[in-house]
């Protein structure tokens, strides 16, 4: 990078460490470190609402996802405007009026202590494997297309953020939050009107659009109803209706963002403003994607895009194989170029046979080079060992330090910082909030002073941070990290969820029903995604399910064991009082 590149993200760095040290006021008492003594207003409540699930992950992998598959991705998304809805009506107000610093408080209070602990617990592997997922997006793809050191990369995503959430807690989260989405809204429309300005001189944007459209890119919408589909209209509206009530309404990461609102009515207003804004901006992510894709039918794109594993090949003895395949990817890009400027000139022609014809030639242009690809990747995964080799988490950065102009490449490098570190100071703080009330407090110091409680969440703070670095040195190995992060939100989400409704919703049901039926969820959905290919470990190419109907499995099980063995331990005792 250029040294000016260079200064913006080191400025950036810089102030996101000064700003959110800063803002240290009412950090000194455990509701103000924890909640801000609920006392922040609805707009900046839900922009790190936003900004917590807007992470490097959505920025990095969801432009990836753009250029490889197209806009197919946005469906996933269909399920949270009735999700935010059906939160804001009951969630919210439930929570905020339980004067809770954790979700799965309520849980022992409307059923016993081990629920709670089983819950919480169960939050914490999660979200503790999801924050290093978030932390593994960008430090990996930034150390490959950079050339910087793994660990080190881990090192200058954490570092800061641990620093300023441990000593200014939830109100330094929540304002750092809310200048980063401007950086990161900057990042993305900025990459966006370069890649309008770029194709300007070989198409138009309609062209350009309609050309994405012929490979499929354009179909945001699919009806099929096939269960082994991740992105559907179905999966979607069903399997993402599930996943996002139990995101938003009992991850403790989405909880503690809207109890830090002044009002029960400011806390919906937060969620509200989510399910208006989050489809757009995610619509505007995987367009930049899809731009990419066309920017790169011009423009010859990298064979491979992770340059670590295109450099183990090269050194391998299949060396000359690889050279084979990249002068048939030359030949095939550019007939490729040619048949898309073909398509385009045809369709400006207006003869609709001319333009049918073109259409035609441009897509069996582009299968051939995907096939050349395909190949590459097959000779990737066979010199490495690794299976679940892809390089669509390094399509956009790539793209970024090869092409963008001085300056803008530090705006768009520090956006992919910034969606990191919302993301991930948003978590550790919800994870270390959960390991202090939910375990410290409740189970080993209950009475404690309120210094001491801090002390502690200061600690687990920079504890989980630690773990959670080490999880991102693992976590890029298994393909499309926006789709990893949501697989392990799906294996645990479906199950939580379950507990809530029995909380909410089931007047019957007891301790020994909600506790049971979430260890039960819980194992339906382990067995499900073992018998469904799903597991990491697993053959991909047998997949039986979608990861997202996990969260349906988990929720439907846990509720329907929960209240089968409430109703029938209540049967009992009546039985026997009466016998009496």
């Amino acid at each position: 990078m250029h040294p000016i590149d260079w200064l913006i993200v080191v400025g950036y760095l810089v102030w996101i460490v000064y700003d959110g040290l800063k803002r240290t006021k009412n950090s000194g008492e455990v509701e103000g470190y924890f909640l801000a003594n609920r006392s922040l207003p609805w707009w900046a409540v839900g922009l790190t609402v936003m900004a917590t699930q807007l992470s490097a992950i959505t920025l990095v992998g969801g432009t990836g996802q753009g250029y490889a598959d197209g806009m197919r991705f946005i469906q996933f998304y269909f399920g949270l405007p009735l999700a935010m809805v059906i939160l804001s009506v009951t969630v919210v107000p439930f929570f905020y009026r339980a004067r809770v610093y954790t979700a799965y408080e309520y849980l022992e209070r409307r059923f016993d202590a081990k629920t709670r602990a089983l819950a919480s617990f169960l939050f914490l592997i999660s979200r503790g494997l999801q924050c290093g997922t978030i932390i593994s997006a960008p430090a990996v793809i930034l150390a490959i297309v950079m050339g910087w050191n793994l660990a080190g990369t881990v090192v200058l995503l954490a570092l800061p953020t641990v620093l300023f959430t441990m000593f200014g807690g939830v109100q330094a989260v929540t304002w750092t939050d809310v200048k980063q989405m401007v950086v990161i809204v900057a990042g993305v429309v900025a990459a966006v009107g370069f890649l309008i300005v770029g194709l300007a001189g070989e198409v138009s944007l309609g062209s350009a659009l309609h050309i994405a459209g012929a490979t499929g890119r354009m179909q945001a919408i699919d009806f099929k109803l096939d269960l082994r589909e991740t992105y559907t209209f179905w999966s979607g509206l069903v399997g993402g209706l599930f996943l996002m009530l139990s995101y938003f309404g009992c991850d403790q990461s989405q909880v503690q963002r809207y109890l830090t609102a002044r009002s029960v009515d400011e806390g919906r207003h937060s969620l509200l403003m989510s399910a208006f804004v989050k489809i757009p901006l995610q619509t505007l992510i995987l367009l930049t994607g899809v731009l990419v894709f066309v920017f790169y039918l011009f423009t010859r794109p990298p064979m491979l895009f992770n340059r670590v594993y295109e450099a183990r090949v090269r050194a391998s003895d299949r060396a000359p194989e690889y050279e084979a395949l990249e002068h048939a990817f030359g030949q095939a890009f550019d007939e490729r170029r040619e048949a898309a400027r073909s398509y385009a000139a045809a369709r400006g022609s207006g003869v609709s046979d001319r333009t049918a014809t073109a259409r035609a030639t441009f897509v069996e242009s582009n299968a051939r080079l995907n096939a050349v690809r395909a190949r590459a990747r097959r000779l990737v995964q066979d010199v490495s060992g690794d299976s679940k080799y892809t390089d669509i988490n390094f399509v956009f950065p790539t793209f970024v330090t090869t092409h963008l102009p001085i300056g803008l490449v530090g705006l768009i490098i520090a956006a992919i910082f910034a969606a990191a570190t919302s993301s991930i100071a948003a978590e550790l703080n919800s994870l270390a909030t959960s390991t202090v009330i939910d375990f410290y407090k409740r189970h080993l110091r209950p009475d404690a002073p309120e210094g001491h409680y801090l002390f502690a969440s200061k600690i687990a703070t920079g504890v989980w941070g630690v773990l959670a670095s080490i999880v991102a040195l693992y976590a890029a190995s298994l393909g499309s990290l926006i789709e990893v992060v949501n697989f392990f939100g799906s294996f645990f989400y479906g199950s939580l969820l379950g507990v809530f409704i029995l909380a909410f919703a089931v007047p019957r049901a007891t301790g020994r029903g909600a506790f049971w039926g979430l260890v039960v969820g819980m194992c339906a959905v382990l067995f499900v995604a073992w018998w469904a290919s799903l597991l990491p470990f697993q053959d991909d190419s047998k997949r039986m399910l979608s990861f997202l109907w996990l969260n349906v499995v988990g929720a439907t099980m846990v509720v329907a064991v929960g209240y089968g063995l409430s109703f029938s331990l209540k049967s009992r005792v009546s039985g026997q009082k009466s016998d009496l």
